[in-house]
């Protein structure tokens, strides 16, 4: 190839750029939607570049133009960012399919765009894609997953068939509909509530506004309602749901006051475990793009979530209070935090779009992890970010034992069952008490929370690098 052609060739590449798609949210709706679905150009903010506009017949993958093999390795990239995975997983999807087709691949991948290089011999091609809002989705990549694997094992795929694949993985349906959406960030709440010791009233109260915020949530998903409007609105509704609710249980049964405090639990469906553990991650293997921006995306949508809430509560008379939990004797408080942890990475794991062997895979995990956890605070008096360490640790060796087994993408197993270890609560108190002026409260509260939420990420870091060999070197 001469040096006009290739210079046009990187230039036709590189403007195949600036690609659209649908969030899936925590899990997909009615329109799940593919990473990059069709759209009226003229009205779209960001145009879809022609994935299939290349000599893709029969043509084997191996033997297909350079400008069509970098293309697919660009759009294997871009599908793996859009399911909210975070960098060092998208690199080394591209990396397996750029050394399938003999090409070297350079990569710059952040929370909603990839800049990429390929080139093999005198070739050279850059493109770059984006993403206007990001999501996650489990089960999704669980498929792209198995594909690259897939990808990487054939040598009669062609180019036809691995594009009518990708299509199929990103144009999947959800799992659940809004309502089970709803139904499963109720469940996962009640429990979230139990496990910080609230009762029977408070797991009451948080289910109900849990189901009502998330339902709704969903369906602003669906209609494409971009983030901070979504955050505000779904959390508001919970929020107000949960006060609704405990004002009829206390004009039907006399309720205590020391019981309104629950409407803090009703918003915890919001916490943004995946990118807050995926940008720490991010930020261990150096991919500082990635991990400063998944890390603030979790800090506007922490903010938005808390500030809504602090506004919703002030406008009701209610305030934050420690939860009026009921007595238990050791045995049955510890078995019953087995199985409410079991509940709620069960139902968070559904609100990523887990399919129900997966999520009850990370429940049973997270069931371990997590009561291990509140157990080093209660009986050995273990400082409560090294207890989230320890959790961690553990939620991840047990993850990596388990994936050798079933096969799912480690992150998909690990991250939903220490969410549940996420301390949203403290992070509420912290807005709460910082909004009223109450600096030296909300001050202790905002730091107790960063070092838990710093534990998590490491304790996972740890344990994948005692596991993975590839993970723990530069190479």
């Amino acid at each position: 190839m001469s040096d006009t052609e290739r210079r046009g060739s990187e230039a036709r590449t590189a403007g195949r750029a600036s690609a659209g798609t649908r969030a899936p949210g925590d899990a997909a709706g009615s329109r799940p939607g593919a990473c990059y679905p069709c759209h009226d150009a003229s009205v779209s903010h960001r145009m879809a570049p022609e994935w299939h506009g290349g000599g893709e017949s029969a043509v084997l993958v191996t033997e297909a133009t350079f400008d069509d093999q970098a293309r697919l390795v660009g759009r294997v990239g871009i599908s793996m960012l859009s399911v909210g995975t975070g960098a060092w997983r998208v690199i080394e999807s591209m990396n397996a399919v750029a050394r399938k087709l003999s090409l070297s691949c350079t990569v710059d991948a952040g929370l909603t765009s990839i800049s990429y290089t390929c080139s093999r011999g005198a070739e050279r091609t850059s493109a770059s894609y984006s993403l206007p809002t990001t999501g996650v989705n489990t089960d999704r990549l669980d498929r792209l997953s198995r594909f690259v694997r897939e990808f990487c094992e054939r040598d009669d795929l062609t180019l036809a068939e691995a594009h009518a694949t990708l299509d199929e993985i990103c144009s999947m349906r959800g799992n659940y509909t809004p309502l089970q959406a709803g139904l499963s960030s109720g469940a996962a709440c009640a429990a979230f509530t139990f496990l910080l010791g609230g009762g029977p009233i408070e797991m009451l109260v948080s289910l109900v506004g849990a189901f009502v915020g998330n339902w709704f949530r969903r369906h602003l998903i669906d209609r494409r309602v971009s983030l901070v409007p979504n955050v505000m609105a779904s959390v508001a509704l919970a929020c107000l749901a949960a006060v609704c609710g405990y004002l009829l249980l206390e004009r039907l049964f006399g309720l205590s006051p020391l019981h309104e405090s629950a409407y803090a639990c009703a918003m915890l469906f919001i916490i943004p475990g995946f990118p807050l553990i995926t940008g720490g991650i991010d930020l261990a293997k150096s991919d500082m793009r990635s991990g400063i921006e998944r890390i603030s995306y979790a800090l506007v949508i922490i903010t938005t979530a808390t500030f809504t809430g602090w506004v919703v509560a002030t406008l009701a008379g209610f305030a934050p209070g420690d939860l009026q939990g009921v007595a238990l004797d050791p045995l049955a408080r510890a078995l019953l935090r087995v199985a409410m942890s079991f509940v709620g990475v069960f139902g968070f794991s559904q609100m990523f779009n887990s399919t129900p062997r997966m999520a009850a895979t990370a429940a049973s995990i997270g069931a371990v992890s997590n009561t291990l956890r509140l157990e080093l605070v209660d009986l050995a008096g273990c400082a409560p970010s090294l207890a989230s360490f320890l959790g961690a640790l553990v939620a991840g060796l047990l993850a990596s034992a388990v994936q050798r087994r079933v096969g799912y993408p480690r992150i998909s197993l690990t991250v939903p069952s220490i969410v549940i270890m996420v301390p949203g609560l403290y992070m509420y108190r912290a807005v709460y008490n910082l909004a009223l002026g109450n600096s030296a409260d909300g001050a202790s509260w905002l730091f107790n929370a960063a070092f838990m939420v710093l534990a998590l990420p490491l304790g996972l870091i740890v344990a994948r690098a005692l596991t993975d060999r590839r993970f723990r070197t530069t190479v």
